[in-house]
């Protein structure tokens, strides 16, 4: 069982950056594969970044390619989005997911076990 707490998010304005952290439980952490997912007002959620359980591997959906970058602390049992130039659309809660079953990363929600509670990200135009 592994436990997900996002924290990091916040409101920003349009072009600027933030960093989220989601800090998991238990020792079995750093074998996940970790996801980030997004879901703004009346969307569904989607995928935005992967990273494998050694942190060698990772991918970002399109949207945010270039100016996210994931990536994990395994000692600190840490996953981290750091998010740069950021848009109005890229207003949404955001949660990190843990997929148990996989050392790469999916981009599929149903690939991941286990689900932080999210934090809120609000970029103004």
């Amino acid at each position: 069982q592994v436990q997900l707490v996002e924290s990091g998010g916040g409101l920003v304005q349009a072009g600027g950056s933030l960093r989220l952290s989601c800090a998991a439980s238990g020792r079995t952490f750093s074998t996940y594969a970790m996801g980030w997912f997004r879901q703004g007002p009346g969307q569904e959620r989607e995928f935005v970044a992967g990273i494998s359980w050694n942190g060698r591997t990772t991918f970002y959906a399109d949207s945010v390619k270039g100016r996210f970058t994931i990536s994990r602390d395994n000692a600190k049992l840490t996953v981290y989005l750091q998010m740069t130039t950021l848009k109005p659309e890229d207003t949404a809660v955001y949660y990190c997911a843990a997929d148990r079953n996989a050392g790469d990363p999916s981009s599929r929600s149903s690939a991941y076990e286990y689900w932080g509670q999210g934090t809120q990200v609000t970029v103004s135009s």
